[in-house]
Order: structure tokens, then sequence, then C-alpha cells
């Protein structure tokens, strides 16, 4: 799997071959999974311009639930459950149900650690299912959505 990270202030883009599972929690975050290849990216990436504050009229209540998780995906012959790697909480969703995808895409983004981490498509194909939403706590291994 390839994510983009960003230490230091510079950009590297980290892919991880594929090893035996192991638990990870927000306490163990940085436990060896498999070797690992960084290599800087070599074209900087915009980042998002910054959000400017609400003002107090359009500020949200500040008792508000954690958004509930969506149900357990249902899994054709052919599909493939995308699932979250790493525990944190879903921060953007870049894809919707029915949209064609490609190997690598970045479909959403976990927040974890103060860091955004991007979840790419290991395929080409379409989402023909979203598991998740804005807001969702996920751990290591929740399914997130199904490449079809």
């Amino acid at each position: 799997m390839r994510y983009k990270i960003t230490l230091n202030g510079k950009i590297y883009e980290v892919e991880v071959e594929q090893g035996e599972p192991i638990l990870i929690d927000e306490y163990d975050a940085f436990a060896p999974v498999a070797p690992v290849s960084v290599t800087q990216v070599s074209t900087p990436v915009a980042s998002p311009a910054p959000a400017s504050a609400p003002t107090p009229a359009a500020a949200a209540p500040a008792a508000s639930a954690p958004a509930p998780k969506a149900a357990a995906p249902t899994v054709s012959a052919g599909e493939e459950v995308v699932v979250s790697p790493l525990p944190g909480k879903v921060f953007k969703i870049l894809v919707n149900q029915g949209d064609a995808v490609t190997n690598g895409q970045v479909l959403l983004i976990i927040e974890a650690m103060k860091m955004e981490n991007e979840v790419f498509a290991s395929r080409d194909g379409s989402v023909t299912q979203i598991s998740t939403e804005v807001g969702a706590a996920v751990k290591t291994g929740d399914p997130l959505l199904v490449l079809g």
C-alpha cells in the first residue's frame, strides 16, 4: 500500500509491503509492520487553505455526539473491501458511490495523531458502497468502502 505523509514539513511517499498482520492501536502506532521503503516525493503536493474561524452565530453546538458507524458492507464476487490501515477519524471522503477509480487514486483521508493519512485504491474499479462517513471513528481493519 502507498501512503503520503508529512514529516517536519516535507512530504514523503511511503510504500509498505504486505506482511504478517499485527495489532496496532493508538498507544502502539509505530509498531513495525513489514519492510518499508521511503522516497521523497519529487513534486510538491498542494496543501488545502486553512479554514477561517466560524462566526459565533454559525458555530456548531458544543456538545455533539460522535458520528455513528455505517452497517457492514455486503460484498459480491469480484469486489474488494477497502479497510482502514490505522485507527483514527474519517476526515474527508473524496469519492462517491458509483465513481470510477484508478489504482493509486486517493479515496479518503483518515486523521490520526494530528496527521492526515491518505487511503489509496489498490486497483481500478468503481465505488459500489461507502461504509463510513466523515467524522466516524475507525479502528485498524474497519471497512471503509467497497470497490467493484
